[in-house]
């Protein structure tokens, strides 16, 4: 056997490790901003690609962004702009054109060799071979991101209506897809579910050749992808290719509703996780059998199914028509546990709302009485306002009639000619006296005003919290579908089983017995059970007895 070299080990796909950095020739994600993502393959520099001089560069609304910058550094930098030279791209695109024009006309630009491709210099000599250091620019900066499912579904080209990751996060759940699983996914579309389905059943590449004997015995997960649509299952196999999932992929070209899910070669790919994305699942599942539904006595029909393994089925239908059908032809097919799961995704925004009169001077509050009690108070606050300057007016009023008051006769001194000491403190304190009788006034009341006064609680915590739905996660509006098919158990399963958990004691099976030997075997354990009763208190008694004699 030949040692394992790097020629010789498949290259693991970036999706499964994508390693500490970026790498030349391979996959990384940019992200512009929180949902602007852009996937690009890093190309080598190479000078005058494209016509810069700085080789293969990525021109985005926050600059340009050459891949030299962009390689050979860890996952999550940020990558300033670079200033670019565009002058020799601007003079080469100008005779491509001219290249391009209608046949029979004469072209005035004469035709361009490989040496006037290479980059100039000032005196006419040709450049070297070397590329142009990027120089760094003020315009602005993204974030280079490993690939992951997640986010290559949020960046990968739409062909096809995507399986976005809540949805294929919670069907991978419920099918058990797990490593060492080999998984069936009819209608690949995009490739959403594709990449996450390879990451959940991944633990190591199939056995070949030049593995080690331990790998070569070991199963290894897989999955079995069917397109019907040819060019999208080009583009498919290209996406394969170039992300190094074509060891781990099967993609096959075929509509599963008219020729099944066998391999090319027509063997089983003896699956234990389905998902099924399809307009008509229900003609897709009389395939997905045990046995063939219109003959079961047909020895040569090959199931894809694993025959050891019970198998766990999800279907993916927008409406509820569908899921009908899929359900019955579900019951008619043998599936059991149908479950249907509708995923709701919703983002909530949490505030309070602020409502009170002692807020007036903050801002977004609703300035009024947010309960009875602080109604009550802002009225009492008023009034005693209110009476309080009506109490001033009246002072200044009494202050005014002292200096021009008429005496009573009580308040005259005893020459009857000026008024006694004292007459003028006695008038203003039953002044006072009396408007406080008559405004009702009492300590409770003065109390009550301090009930608007500024409150003790965080502003954070006062107000009514309030929630509101933000439809920002992208997902489906449809349902998940679904069942499981048990595997089959013959005799030789139930004598192994046996042999392997032996039952200790009598065998018994439940429906053997007819009700009238069940009804005796019955009545002789209550009789049995009355004799032990009667034994035991007739013993007693004599117990009694002979401790009575003793006495």
């Amino acid at each position: 056997m030949e040692p394992l070299t790097e020629d010789t080990l498949p290259q693991v796909s970036p999706f499964l490790d994508p390693g500490n950095g970026t790498k030349v020739n391979s996959l990384a994600i940019l992200q512009l901003s929180r949902d602007n993502l852009l996937p690009v393959y890093l190309q080598p520099p190479t000078q005058g690609h494209d016509g810069y001089a700085e080789g293969a560069v990525v021109n985005t609304r926050y600059g340009s962004f050459p891949h030299s910058t962009m390689t050979n550094i860890p996952w999550g930098s940020q990558i300033r702009a670079s200033k670019v030279d565009t002058g020799s791209r601007g003079r080469n695109n100008k005779r491509k054109r001219a290249k391009g024009d209608e046949a029979g006309k004469e072209d005035s630009t004469p035709a361009i060799t490989a040496e006037e491709e290479k980059p100039q210099t000032n005196d006419g000599e040709i450049a070297a071979a070397a590329v142009r250091e990027a120089v760094a620019d003020s315009s602005g900066f993204i974030h280079i991101l490993p690939p992951t499912p997640e986010v290559w579904t949020s960046s990968l080209p739409h062909r096809t209506q995507v399986v976005y990751t809540p949805d294929y996060s919670y069907v991978l759940h419920r099918i058990r897809a797990r490593p060492g699983s080999v998984l069936i996914e009819a209608g690949a579309g995009s490739g959403s579910f594709t990449h996450a389905s390879v990451r959940a059943v991944y633990n190591g590449y199939p056995s070949s050749e030049t593995a080690p004997p331990s790998q070569q015995t070991k199963k290894k997960g897989k999955v079995y992808s069917f397109e019907f649509h040819e060019q999208r299952f080009r583009k498919m196999k290209q996406e394969l290719t170039d992300h190094h999932l074509d060891g781990l992929v099967h993609l096959t070209h075929r509509d599963v509703c008219e020729g099944g899910f066998l391999t090319d070669d027509g063997a089983s790919p003896g699956a234990d996780a389905v998902f099924l994305d399809l307009p008509a699942p229900w003609d897709a599942l009389p395939h997905l059998s045990r046995r063939n539904p219109k003959n079961p006595a047909d020895e040569t029909w090959v199931s894809p199914l694993n025959p050891n393994k019970s198998v766990h089925l999800c279907t993916f239908s927008p409406c509820i028509e569908q899921v009908t059908k899929t359900v019955s032809a579900m019951r008619r097919l043998g599936w059991v546990d149908i479950d249907m799961v509708e995923i709701a995704n919703r983002k909530y925004h949490a505030s309070r709302e602020r409502v009170g009169l002692n807020l007036s001077t903050d801002r977004g509050v609703n300035v009024s009485a947010r309960d009875v009690d602080e109604a009550l108070a802002r009225l009492t606050e008023i009034e005693t306002r209110f009476k309080e300057h009506a109490e001033n007016v009246a002072r200044q009023m009494s202050d005014d009639e002292d200096e021009s008051m008429v005496l009573d006769a009580e308040e005259y001194d005893q020459s009857g000619i000026g008024p006694r000491e004292g007459v003028k403190e006695e008038r203003r304190a039953r002044k006072q006296r009396l408007l406080k009788e008559a405004a009702g006034l009492s300590q409770n009341e003065a109390a009550a005003t301090t009930a608007t006064s500024p409150s003790t609680t965080p502003s954070w915590m006062e107000g009514r919290l309030i929630t509101r739905g933000e439809p920002e996660i992208k997902t489906h509006t449809s349902y998940l579908v679904f069942a499981i098919l048990p595997r089959e158990w013959t005799e030789e399963d139930e004598a192994a089983a046996a042999a392997k958990y032996p039952v200790v004691g009598p065998q018994r099976v439940v429906g053997v017995v007819d009700k009238a030997a069940r009804k005796q075997e019955r009545r002789e354990q209550l009789q049995k059970l009355s004799g032990n009763r009667k034994a035991r208190r007739k013993e007693r008694d004599e117990q009694l007895a002979g401790a009575g004699a003793a006495v």
